[in-house]
């Protein structure tokens, strides 16, 4: 992976985020931040980079069918965080593995972006980015996952990649914004931490 990038990246995670701002840009409409008085249990997701054919590229998974209300989406490796965990980067690693085959102890974590609640599963989500500089053999846990996605982070930054679809939720049809990725859509709470990361990259 380009070091100067990197490096430039790192930089970039360190210094203030875009934050809830950047978030809302690919939120559904009438999403609102959090307030400090919801109350929500903790989890972690990752970002993973990592190189291959000189683009840097991510990996999101396909969730397999279950009765719950993220059956079947698109959402980045990650999970609940467990008592025996030692810290939310540790949950993060721990999922990603466990969804993607991907080993937490070749990923080094550079930064994380802003914490996102999930108001519908009531669950606050943090982020982390992390490098994995080997070629990655993805082995995802065909209990948890459907398929393995993978894109550049060109094609997430492509405007003609960023739409919009009509979607019921409740009696209401509603305009959502979403990445669209050789077919699979990305939206809600996962387009939202993505649409904060790509301001940090766009700073570069």
């Amino acid at each position: 992976m380009h070091k100067t990038w990197v490096l430039r990246l790192i930089d970039e995670l360190a210094k203030p985020l875009p934050g809830v701002e950047a978030q809302l840009r690919l939120a559904p409409p009438g999403r609102r931040p959090e307030t400090a008085k919801t109350p929500a249990r903790e989890s972690a997701v990752l970002i993973v980079l990592f190189l291959q054919e000189k683009e840097i590229r991510t990996v999101f998974i396909k969730r397999a069918e279950y009765e719950g209300v993220h059956s079947g989406q698109v959402s980045l490796p990650g999970g609940m965080y467990k008592a025996s965990d030692k810290s939310l980067e540790a949950t993060a690693l721990r999922e990603t593995m466990e969804e993607t085959g991907l080993p937490g102890d070749k990923i080094s974590i550079i930064g994380n972006l802003t914490a996102l609640h999930i108001p519908v599963s009531k669950i606050k989500v943090y982020p982390f980015v992390g490098l994995y500089y080997e070629k990655p053999i993805f082995e995802p846990d065909t209990f948890e996952v459907k398929y393995i996605i993978e894109t550049s982070l060109q094609e997430l930054l492509n405007p003609i990649n960023q739409k919009f679809k009509i979607m019921k939720i409740g009696d209401a049809e509603i305009e959502i914004p979403y990445f669209d990725i050789m077919g699979d859509h990305i939206w809600g709470a996962t387009a939202m931490i993505i649409s904060e990361f790509l301001e940090v990259v766009k700073r570069i």
